[in-house]
């Protein structure tokens, strides 16, 4: 198990089962030591766990952080493949791409988002922080709350 994974426990998280993409795309493309991860839902063993538009309450932004921080650890399932099983050859995250299912006039994308943000940041320290856009739109696949997508540099 890498460092990376048993961090990954301390932090109480699991990286999901294997799972069918819902389209015709590759999880991810490697160019040298850049990963390009494709978008990820808050989808957990084929079913999508939080639906969206995410409300703007307290309660709603915690659940969409929530389907957030599901995208994060399915970015890392696929990060993982990327990298041939060894998460500890990450050397840092370049960029998170996030899309919020809302509606429109929704100000707190940003706030969802760090729900990834989070994750990358604890369990790969200065080397998670990352430049990152957070964006509402109207659906995404499945009517989830949350997909985010993901760019990545390994060690040489």
């Amino acid at each position: 198990m890498s460092r990376v994974e048993a961090r990954l426990r301390e932090m109480q998280l699991s990286l999901p089962p294997d799972w069918t993409p819902r389209g015709q795309f590759l999880p991810f493309r490697r160019d040298g030591a850049v990963v390009y991860l494709s978008g990820q839902i808050c989808e957990w063993d084929g079913a999508v766990t939080h639906l969206g538009p995410v409300e703007e309450t307290v309660e709603g932004i915690a659940e969409g952080q929530k389907a957030a921080q599901i995208c994060a650890l399915n970015l890392l399932y696929r990060l993982r493949e990327a990298c041939g099983g060894d998460l500890d050859s990450v050397d840092c995250i370049l960029r998170l791409g996030g899309f919020v299912n809302c509606q429109s006039g929704f100000g707190a994308t940003p706030q969802v988002i760090n729900g990834a943000t989070e994750v990358f940041v604890e369990l790969f320290g200065d080397a998670g922080w990352h430049a990152r856009t957070a964006v509402g739109v109207s659906g995404l696949p499945g009517n989830a709350a949350v997909e985010v997508d993901a760019v990545v540099r390994l060690r040489g």
